[in-house]
């Protein structure tokens, strides 16, 4: 697993460092060697199983125009209409809005550290691991947590918004 300390973070990175260390989470993110823009890439650079990979997968909600947050497990796919069941109406979200939304480029985006507060949902898929890995605001950087931090963090009651595996 070739990682480094994070030297000099971005803005991004800097905003999950300090959002971690609010919430008392002593892991700092790291800094892959790759970029792991997707997660099968950050398993894969992490040697760890596709399932760690907490995804963050966001959403426009229709009504209020705020991101839709998904944390769910890399080895799922998100069921939209399970999430609209919850949260209402949705739409998807372009890379423009993403950004705007949550301070955070696609394949960056990280479950904190947000600029504005996002609706979150959490997969209960999570809990079949005791660690998972999520991004931390750069392609490249991503931290360790437990699924259990993620409730806590978002203020979300895990729930089933995953479609059944294949």
């Amino acid at each position: 697993m070739p990682v480094a300390v994070i030297s000099s973070p971005s803005d991004s990175v800097q905003r999950v460092i300090d959002a971690l260390a609010a919430l008392g989470h002593a892991e700092r993110p790291v800094m892959l060697d790759a970029a792991a823009r997707t997660a099968q890439q950050a398993a894969d650079a992490l040697g760890v199983a596709l399932g760690q990979i907490a995804k963050s997968i966001v959403f426009r909600h229709v009504d209020s125009e705020r991101a839709v947050l998904v944390v769910c497990a890399g080895d799922r796919r998100v069921d939209e209409h399970a999430v609209a069941a919850r949260v209402g109406r949705l739409s998807r979200a372009d890379a423009d809005f993403v950004r705007a939304a949550t301070g955070f480029a696609i394949g960056g985006v990280s479950p904190v550290g947000h600029t504005q507060p996002p609706i979150a949902l959490v997969d209960d898929s999570l809990w079949r691991f005791d660690r998972i890995w999520a991004a931390a605001g750069h392609p490249h950087a991503v931290f360790a947590l437990r699924p259990d931090d993620l409730p806590r963090w978002l203020g979300a009651t895990p729930s089933a918004v995953t479609q059944p595996p294949r």
